[in-house]
């Protein structure tokens, strides 16, 4: 009786979590093969191919974009932008994680907006992290991102500040493109020797996709 009940518990969580993405409108449909899902916020020259709308709210980012990559390469889409739903006084809210709506587009290559080399740091963690930039502490809180704007020639180191933390080395690249890491809590790992052994790692930088990061950063909150 008692793993009947648990099981009907878990039941109702997985229900309440989910998050259910639709491709609830298609104006037409583009048969480009970009790989890439930009987000944008000019769209003067997107053309419109369609709309997704996000109900339910989940920790898992990474399936929540999958699922929005798959209804947008549907209709041939490689870019799109926010729209936020609107109260029933027609007032649009501030981003709800839990419900939105994305509008989907195609962009010529030409009219992708152009990079500035800046570094985003990403936190996927549940709790408040210190890392350290060039020496300078911040804290990052979960579901939020910070941005770097680096000069050209300069290196910068970036830490976990943890004593079996990553550190990482970076310089602003010859192309200016914008770079990409998620800051991870302490996790357990593989032993690099291949011994089948595990090792405790207390934070984590990881590079992540441009069109997974961009989704971040929309969902995400900026920290100042």
């Amino acid at each position: 009786m008692k793993n009947l009940i648990i099981a009907i518990l878990v039941f109702i969580v997985q229900i309440v979590s989910a998050q259910n993405v639709y491709l609830t409108k298609v104006e037409k449909t583009n048969s480009n093969a970009d790989k890439f899902l930009y987000f944008i916020e000019e769209v003067k020259d997107a053309e419109y191919l369609g709309e997704i709308e996000v109900q339910g709210f989940s920790n898992d980012d990474a399936t929540v974009f999958s699922q929005i990559y798959k209804k947008a390469k549907e209709i041939g889409a490689n870019a799109y932008s926010l729209k936020l739903v609107e109260t029933i006084d027609n007032i649009s809210n501030q981003f709800d994680p839990s419900h939105y709506k994305l509008l989907l587009y195609y962009l010529s290559s030409e009219k992708i907006p152009k990079e500035k080399g800046d570094v985003y740091l990403l936190a996927t963690s549940s709790k408040d992290q210190k890392i350290s930039i060039n020496k300078k502490d911040y804290i990052l809180s979960p579901r939020t991102y910070i941005t770097l704007s680096m000069m050209t020639g300069e290196i910068y180191t970036i830490s976990t500040k943890k004593l079996l933390g990553s550190t990482i080395k970076i310089q602003k690249n010859a192309k200016n493109s914008d770079q990409y890491y998620q800051i991870s809590s302490a996790r357990l790992g593989s032993s690099s020797q291949n011994d089948g052994t595990l090792h405790l790692k207390s934070g984590d930088i990881t590079g992540v996709d441009k069109s997974f990061a961009q989704f971040l950063t929309m969902i995400y909150q900026k920290s100042k």
